[in-house]
């Protein structure tokens, strides 16, 4: 998603724009006050524009997407309804983003460096359970984002403490 989103927005803004409010594609207002499609042959130029902004902005989302995902699609008429259908199938109703939301930020809370883990992989598994979380548009300041310092100590000082005494050597200053 983030992917797609960077990609489309750099294309054009507009475009974007487009996916998340919807088309807005040109309508006429009849005497009565009922609001209709505007008939092709009566587009103006910036009619025009709009359309082929959304024409474009499907096309992406259809060419980005694998044969599985286009059968889920192809019955949706705007870019928007691909996007949103895209977004439920991979990210989840509301009610399943709150679930996976809640899920992480117990395991942010409860984060600590696992037995025999290096500080690489502890650090990737911390960047992993942060970008989740971001990806479900659940973010905390960045003071929030650092581990908690005492167990940190402690468990990098564990993992210090089992090292061989030749990996100090040359590593750290005196």
């Amino acid at each position: 998603k983030a992917k797609m989103t960077i990609f489309i927005q750099s294309l054009d803004y507009n475009m974007w724009d487009l996916i998340i409010d919807g088309p807005n594609l040109p309508t006429v207002t009849l005497e009565n006050g009922n609001v209709i499609p505007k008939p092709m042959n009566t587009y103006g130029n910036n009619d025009r524009r709009r359309v082929q902004i959304h024409a474009k902005a499907k096309h992406i989302i259809i060419c980005a997407i694998n044969s599985n995902d286009f059968n889920r699609i192809s019955s949706c008429i705007s870019a928007k309804e691909m996007w949103d259908r895209l977004e439920v199938t991979y990210e989840g109703t509301n009610q399943v983003k709150e679930a996976k939301i809640s899920m992480l930020v117990h395991d942010y809370e409860m984060f600590t460096m696992n037995e025999n883990e290096d500080i690489k992989s502890m650090f990737s598994r911390f960047t992993n359970i942060i970008n989740a979380l971001q990806a479900l548009c659940h973010t905390r300041s960045q003071p929030q984002l650092i581990l908690p310092r005492t167990d940190m100590t402690f468990h990098m000082t564990t993992s210090f403490q089992k090292l061989p005494h030749d990996f100090y050597k040359g590593h750290f200053k005196h």
